[in-house]
């Protein structure tokens, strides 16, 4: 996720550290890729060969704990859904949901991915739970706060979804997460520009409460291209082929990735003072923003990585209870790079 940044008054020593990271985050890892619209794309410089092991990893990296909590008790997701969604495509995204904890599924599998995100512990060395369930949702089809949202009127979208007169969403501070999806119609603050999608936790002055919480919005008629690459590409990247989505709609298939960047983070840091790389808690670099843009073994740039593919040309990298998804890999602490399921090596 991205986040405003703020000034900070630093010794040299600790501006010459963070000049280095900084120098390598945004110079060598283009790992952390997406077609955004401001940045230089090149193709050509970001592509690389498959038989490359190239994945993020670095001995610059530190993906350092700061003591604060992770979501170590069963981990809920309560969904409000805002704007218009179509059965078809709320299936797609509950499913993906429940599949975090499905056993027995066919390898490589999304309980495969979270495995790396339960590597993460807390200050008494508990782990990210292995369990992940789908709670109560909520309906916004009226847009009861607009179809323009910023970052602070998503926080009253939670508001209004957990004071429901009717059926509403139960408070969970140390479990629940409450994901806010928007439909294709709807604009938040800094899509297509800057974020897919973010998370953060919610204030009590607004709220009423301190609730982990995530936005992901549906870019299909907005910006395919960014935020749902690879199965769409921007007119101003020249080269690149859209590859065919999963689930058969390219807006939802890019958006299961972004939720899924999302909930890794949201467990492994939900109040923004656990799991991070950097000195700065308001510009945190987390688990799933180093391996954006990552999907298969060499991935880097542009370059998504050895992937999979079924009978109809359809491209995945891991399968659910019973469709298949393309989700970003996230970064693992042990060995220091990304790792994914449908890791070749």
């Amino acid at each position: 996720m991205r986040r405003f940044s703020g000034d900070t008054h630093l010794s040299p020593a600790k501006s010459t550290i963070i000049l280095i990271i900084l120098l390598f985050l945004f110079s060598r890892l283009s790992t952390a890729w997406r077609p955004w619209p401001n940045q230089k794309n090149n193709v050509t410089e970001h592509e690389f060969g498959a038989n490359k092991k190239y994945e993020g990893s670095s001995e610059f990296v530190k993906m350092k704990y700061h003591m604060g909590p992770v979501l170590t008790s069963n981990i809920t997701v309560h969904i409000i859904w805002y704007g218009t969604w179509p059965n078809t495509q709320k299936q797609i995204i509950r499913e993906f949901i429940n599949s975090i904890s499905a056993s027995g599924n066919r390898s490589p599998s999304v309980s495969g991915w979270w495995k790396t995100v339960q590597l993460y512990n807390d200050q008494t060395d508990s782990n990210v739970s292995k369990t992940v369930i789908l709670g109560k949702e909520k309906n916004d089809r009226l847009l009861s706060h607009g179809k323009t949202l910023t970052r602070l009127s998503v926080q009253s979208v939670i508001k209004s979804a957990i004071t429901a007169k009717t059926e509403p969403l139960p408070v969970h501070p140390n479990s629940g997460l409450y994901l806010l999806v928007t439909s294709d119609d709807v604009y938040v603050q800094d899509f297509c520009q800057n974020v897919c999608g973010f998370h953060y936790f919610t204030y009590p002055s607004i709220v009423g409460y301190t609730l982990p919480y995530a936005w992901v919005g549906n870019s299909a008629k907005s910006c395919p291209g960014v935020c749902a690459y690879p199965f769409a590409v921007p007119s101003y990247i020249p080269g690149l082929k859209p590859l065919k989505s999963p689930n058969g709609d390219v807006g939802i298939d890019g958006m299961i990735s972004v939720i899924a960047h999302e909930i890794a983070e949201l467990a492994t840091n939900p109040l923004v003072n656990a799991w991070y790389a950097g000195q700065d808690p308001t510009f945190p670099v987390e688990i799933a923003d180093l391996c954006e843009g990552i999907y298969g073994t060499g991935g880097g740039g542009s370059y998504t990585g050895q992937l999979l593919k079924d009978g109809d040309g359809a491209t995945y990298n891991m399968h659910g209870i019973r469709r298949r998804f393309l989700v970003q890999w996230v970064w693992n602490n042990v060995v220091n790079y990304c790792t994914g399921p449908n890791a070749l090596d």
